[in-house]
């Protein structure tokens, strides 16, 4: 670490990856597993932040890869592989009648907002408090304040996420707490002619994997649409975990424009923006400026292409069983949880869920979440690390198509001895604690 940081900012590659006390270093990983440069492993519930659908180094996506590296890695130009996966993505997308490929999420956000304007001519957009869009400063606004900072602020007031953040960046945002029908309605009732689109993460999934209320999403739709705007699913978690055809086909909303990133090529740098074709028609004349040297980069599409055929196998029977294994996880945390008098929460779906220290059972939006015990959370990381597993450090876990039923039951027996470590402080940790 203390050499990282004579080269890298912070010694890190991403702050988000600064785990404390220290960053873990790896040197290998092979399927559900990560090796660390001290020789220690741990069952891997990070996954790259999230991309590793079908965990590491799996054979299908190796051999991709290793055929696609011995053909050109970029063209700059047209290739049978964009259309390809194109045509794949809108067998399973319900809102993908056009697509456009580009190298990140953030990215993609960004030509959606922009597309949403120019469609309809409105400035506005509606986000959520706790919802994440990514690091530009036209969206990272309401993203994780504190509690002072919502308390001296109304409702719609836009909250920097950064410094150096300039404060007309947020002067086309409307603000609203997530899961709250009457407080989007609101918006719309006073700003509807100028609301251009409201964008919401489908699940919560950066501010604790969050689920939206029954009818919730439907309500967005219909306001949305009531008033000439358009709905965005930032699907950049939600695709390809929650179902083939991400939230969308799992909650039967289906937006005008969707984002997708991280598992969609299963660890290769992707992502895709789908939607509604006469939007994203708009692109092709040039009226809507959008560009990007590495857009649909052979060496990716590849990936994605393996990616989708592999989750897809037995009518998507690997995604499916990836999900009930992280379920029988997210059952056996709780129970573990409550034989120790533990108030844990978890919540999300099978294979993105995350840890609430909490008080109450259930949390709805952004603003319940700051009754979460971030000590324990910090606490239970550190000692579930000295056990063998290894999570995101604001408490989230992914699983992939890998995880088995075994790595399950080892999980849920090295949490119970992580939770006996948090109620019983002189119980020792295993021998690799001392690496950190």
């Amino acid at each position: 670490m203390h050499r990282a940081r004579q080269s890298l900012a912070g010694g890190v590659s991403s702050p988000f990856r600064a785990k404390a006390p220290v960053p873990l270093y790896l040197v290998d990983a092979c399927g559900s597993r990560i090796q660390d440069v001290d020789g220690n492993e741990y069952i891997d519930y990070s996954l790259a932040w999230g991309p590793l659908i079908l965990g590491h180094r799996h054979p299908s996506l190796v051999e991709t890869l290793r055929a696609q590296a011995e053909r050109p890695h970029i063209y700059g130009a047209q290739h049978e592989l964009e259309f390809q996966l194109a045509e794949t993505l809108q067998r399973h997308i319900a809102c993908a009648e056009r697509l456009a490929f580009t190298s990140s999420g953030s990215e993609a956000v960004q030509i959606a907002l922009r597309l949403a304007r120019a469609f309809t001519r409105r400035p506005l957009i509606v986000k959520f408090e706790g919802h994440y869009h990514g690091w530009m400063d036209s969206v990272l606004w309401s993203y994780k304040p504190d509690a002072r900072a919502l308390a001296s602020a109304s409702p719609a007031h836009c909250i920097p996420g950064s410094l150096g953040q300039v404060a007309n960046a947020a002067d086309n945002l409307l603000i609203a707490p997530w899961n709250d029908s009457d407080a989007v309605g609101k918006l719309f009732a006073e700003h509807g002619s100028e609301i251009a689109a409201v964008i919401t993460e489908p699940v919560a999934c950066n501010s604790g994997c969050l689920l939206p209320e029954p009818g919730f999403l439907e309500d967005l739709a219909a306001m949305a649409h009531r008033y000439g705007a358009l709905l965005i699913f930032d699907e950049v978690i939600t695709g390809f975990r929650l179902s083939l055809g991400g939230a969308q086909a799992f909650y039967g909303v289906t937006p005008d424009l969707a984002t997708f990133g991280k598992a969609i090529a299963g660890g290769l740098p992707l992502s895709v923006l789908a939607g509604r074709r006469e939007i994203l028609d708009m692109l092709a004349g040039g009226d809507v400026a959008f560009g990007g040297t590495f857009n649909g980069n052979p060496i990716s599409l590849a990936a994605a292409a393996t990616t989708i055929q592999e989750l897809s196998r037995d009518s998507g029977k690997p995604l499916e069983d990836a999900k009930g294994v992280g379920e029988s996880i997210m059952r056996g945390l709780g129970a573990a949880a409550r034989e120790f008098g533990l108030p844990l929460a978890v919540i999300g779906f099978g294979t993105a869920f995350a840890l609430h220290f909490h008080p109450r059972g259930s949390l709805h939006s952004y603003r319940d979440t700051l009754e979460d015990d971030h000590e324990m959370l910090d606490r239970c990381l550190l000692a579930a690390l000295a056990q063998g597993i290894n999570i995101l450090p604001d408490g989230r876990l992914y699983v992939s198509t890998v995880h088995s039923a075994r790595d399950a039951d080892e999980t849920v027996s090295a949490m119970r001895r992580a939770f006996r470590s948090l109620v019983e402080p002189t119980t020792p940790h295993a021998s690799r604690a001392a690496n950190f």
